[in-house]
């Protein structure tokens, strides 16, 4: 059975942007884009919900062709272009996507219905509302939590409107020169 793993960058106090959806606090450099290529090269399917894909769409199919474009550009827009794509979405209409696929209800059942298929892992970046949809159903099997050293005091929670408790077990922790810390653990 493939695994479903949640990829999520974090201020210190659980905001994974700001109150205008600002992302600009995000540290990243070639470090930490070699190490999440080592995640990347793990899995063969992204799951979305419909305003990261968006976001993704608009600038990975294309971002390695640019003359100036970085060795993660390049890396990650050829992982993007091979890789299926599910979208959680109800609002999205399936016209002509690239080897994706939209789930719009049965998010369980076809969740499920994915995971059991052959392949590689299953990767869940970003997207705060669809995960909390997947955590509630129980669907999300690892997490990668990429804390950045910067407390921001308001914005978007990281785990807004999540039902219950989920027990976790750490399994990894990285900190990188950058300051940022990649924390991984497993659901129990």
């Amino acid at each position: 059975m493939r695994n479903l793993i949640f990829f999520m960058h974090t201020s210190l106090d659980g905001y994974v942007a700001g109150l205008n959806g600002e992302m600009n606090w995000i540290k990243v450099d070639e470090e930490l884009f070699d190490f999440v290529g080592t995640i990347t090269e793990q899995s063969d399917t992204a799951l979305y919900g419909r305003v990261t894909y968006d976001m993704m769409q608009s600038y990975w199919p294309t971002a390695g062709d640019h003359p100036k474009a970085s060795k993660h550009d390049k890396e990650h827009s050829a992982w993007y272009n091979s890789v299926s794509k599910v979208v959680l979405s109800n609002t999205l209409q399936e016209t002509d996507l690239h080897n994706t696929i939209i789930i719009g209800d049965s998010l369980s059942a076809n969740i499920n219905k994915i995971k059991q298929q052959e392949g590689k892992n299953i990767l869940i970046f970003g997207s705060p509302s669809a995960s909390i949809s997947l955590l509630n159903e129980g669907l999300i099997d690892e997490f990668w939590l990429f804390v950045n050293p910067i407390i921001l005091g308001q914005g978007r929670l990281l785990f807004k409107n999540l039902i219950g408790t989920t027990k976790l077990k750490l399994v990894e922790s990285k900190t990188f020169a950058s300051g940022v810390m990649a924390i991984h653990y497993q659901k129990l």
